[in-house]
């Protein structure tokens, strides 16, 4: 097993372990956002409430929230350690910087992305998750937990619509990056697969940014008019 170890703690082995749990929470972000936008049906968060219902009481959504929960911790312990690896292989500073010759803004900032992001991450989590499964909320028309009321209530604040559209965007930026940089340290970086990669990245980003954005804005929207 020493050879396990000494992998997963390598350099090689923590940017394999960050790029697997990166991409994973991308695949959980397409889940997560075509279950939050039933929340725009128009039919008082019935169909919502029905589909939070079915998650909450799947056992094998249940064991995907375990491995969640494990990349939401893994993914940026690794990416700290990488960082001050990084840091500590610079023993002397270049006398020019040049680095906005050679990489995007988010490359450079993914720390302060990350940050924002993981930030949020705790706020979110209380504020829904753990409301919604241990939370003592009312009961909607069908008998299921008005998670929606919830969400509109929380919403109708102006200032927490626009701190979640602020963080929504600061997720766009850190996965324009991330994903492109995880695909290339599972190997696909060939120039004949780079494009595609870039492609559905930039895709994925801009779906992603407009679809969580547009939620918040809704709600604050209709509390406005």
């Amino acid at each position: 097993m020493s050879w396990t170890k000494d992998y997963f703690t390598s350099t090689i082995g923590r940017k394999f372990l960050m790029s697997i749990t990166g991409l994973f929470l991308v695949f959980f972000l397409i889940e997560h956002l075509a279950g939050n936008l039933l929340l725009l049906l128009g039919d008082h968060g019935l169909t919502f409430n029905a589909y939070s219902d079915t998650m909450a009481n799947n056992p094998i959504i249940r064991i995907v929230e375990i491995i969640l929960f494990l990349s939401l911790i893994i993914h940026p312990v690794q990416a700290l350690i990488l960082t001050q690896r990084n840091r500590g292989a610079r023993k002397t500073g270049y006398a020019v910087s040049k680095a906005g010759e050679t990489s995007s803004w988010a490359s450079r900032n993914m720390g302060i992305l990350g940050s924002i992001l993981f930030v949020f991450l705790v706020l979110h989590i209380a504020n829904f998750f753990v409301s919604a499964r241990f939370g003592d909320l009312g009961i909607d028309a069908n008998g299921n937990k008005d998670i929606y009321t919830k969400v509109v209530d929380s919403f109708s604040m102006a200032w927490y619509s626009l701190f979640y559209i602020f963080c929504f965007l600061a997720l766009g930026f850190h996965l324009i990056h991330g994903i492109l940089s995880g695909f290339k340290t599972l190997g696909l970086s060939h120039k004949k697969y780079l494009p595609v990669v870039k492609s559905i990245g930039i895709i994925l980003t801009v779906l992603f940014t407009i679809g969580f954005i547009s939620i918040p804005a809704y709600f604050l929207i209709n509390m406005i008019i």
